[in-house]
């Protein structure tokens, strides 16, 4: 790398692409449809990134096609992300890292998703505030976002915040660099789309976003409370009128930039508690994988129980978990003892419960008895005198839990009631 010669048309050092380098590997991630698997970019990457700076600091550089992958959903449908090849994310990283920082300075700080130091935790924290205080939600679903991008509108918004027309060059490259599918055609996009699964991709959408919704809306009612990760977003109001008028201006405004909303998953939600009594059908929400929704909850003056609004894991989110446990097959793990599938399982437990335990841990307790269920069943094909009597098998998992407490990650957590 030190041979590099730096003299080039276009500003892109060595060092950045080192540093872009350094994030996608930390990244990790597949092989696009060159088959370049991280660990053989690893192996060779002076090389490919000596190939990679050349071209792009003279502006040679065009994207190889994107990998189509389908992704099953949770209501039996698919969503379909584009995989670039590694050497293609190093590319797009370098770009994402010169320009990120002056469109954060741009950025709504009700938008969370996919920015630097932001979190889908933080989100839920300022949508929990949000409906404690407001009685109204709308919860917008936009129809196939990333698909429906409008590249015109977009380098419109790029053109007013990235004067440099190198980095709008590569920007067009990438937006119609065309998608080889799962059966081997090459398509092209028609001026619309980002293939979700790119690196810039997600940057680019909240730079669409944020002249399509957040500073319209912010101009429309200066007041407004909402919060949006990537195209997920909640808009809370205080009244029911005002929230149908306003949810009739959004779906205008979107038509307006090529966007839809969805018009099943599109809804007006009633925020109802102890204090807010209406009588109205729709009283919950999903976000981020919770579900937000009327709620026993605990005085913590006197310990008396009231009727809350709050989150907890939504229940697509549960079963979700449940479908991993069982593609995770454990009752054919071939480990020589629990001990093992511990080591194997824990850094899976600890981190849906960093994620779906923040709030309401206790609703985890059917996801972690389900994989009490699948350990009873490994001992019963593990040792002989189980195969007989699934009491005894359970009985067993409990002295293992009472003589190892924290074997499990979640065994540590009095709230989960792990064995039934």
């Amino acid at each position: 790398m030190n041979l590099w010669n730096e003299t080039k048309s276009i500003p892109i050092s060595r060092q950045m692409v080192w540093e872009a380098y350094k994030k996608v590997r930390a990244n990790k991630g597949s092989a696009g449809i060159d088959e370049v698997s991280m660990e053989e970019f690893n192996t060779y990457h002076q090389k490919y990134l000596y190939k990679l700076w050349n071209r792009m600091s003279s502006g040679s550089y065009f994207p190889p096609a994107v990998k189509e992958v389908e992704i099953p959903k949770r209501d039996g449908k698919v969503r379909k992300l584009g995989i670039p090849t590694i050497l293609d994310r190093v590319g797009q990283m370098v770009i994402k890292m010169y320009i990120e920082p002056r469109l954060e300075n741009l950025f709504s700080n009700n938008s969370y998703g996919y920015r630097p130091g932001k979190n889908a935790h933080q989100a839920l924290a300022k949508v929990r505030e949000n409906c404690r205080t407001h009685d109204w939600v709308i919860d917008l679903d936009i129809k196939g976002f990333f698909d429906n991008i409008d590249h015109d509108k977009l380098l419109l918004a790029l053109d007013k915040d990235v004067p440099e027309k190198w980095v709008m060059l590569y920007i067009k490259r990438w937006l119609t660099a065309p998608v080889k599918t799962a059966s081997g055609n090459l398509k092209t996009n028609q001026g619309r789309g980002t293939p979700q699964g790119g690196v810039i991709s997600p940057l680019l959408a909240n730079l669409y976003l944020h002249y399509a919704f957040d500073r319209w809306l912010e101009k429309t009612d200066k007041d407004i409370q909402y919060c949006r990760y990537a195209d997920d977003i909640i808009v809370h109001c205080n009244t029911k009128s005002y929230a149908e008028n306003l949810l009739r201006l959004i779906q205008d405004r979107l038509a307006s930039t090529g966007l839809e909303l969805h018009p099943e998953k599109t809804k007006i939600v009633y925020c109802r508690d102890y204090r807010r009594k209406g009588n109205h059908k729709t009283v919950k929400f999903d976000f981020l994988g919770y579900s937000f929704q009327p709620r026993s909850a605990q005085s913590k003056k006197n310990g008396s129980l009231f009727l809350g609004y709050d989150c907890a894991i939504s229940i697509s989110s549960r079963k979700q978990l449940g479908n991993k446990l069982r593609e995770m097959q454990i009752a054919k793990f071939t480990c020589n003892s629990i001990v093992g599938i511990a080591y194997r399982l824990n850094p899976v437990i600890k981190g849906w419960i960093s994620y779906y335990g923040r709030y309401k841990m206790y609703e985890l307790t059917k996801v972690f008895r389900l994989l009490s269920c699948r350990l009873v069943w490994w001992a019963r094909k593990r040792y002989k005198r189980y195969k007989t009597s699934l009491r005894k098998a359970y009985k067993w998992l409990a002295r293992v839990r009472k003589q190892y407490p924290s074997l499990f990650y979640h065994w540590q957590f009095s709230q989960i009631n792990v064995i039934a």
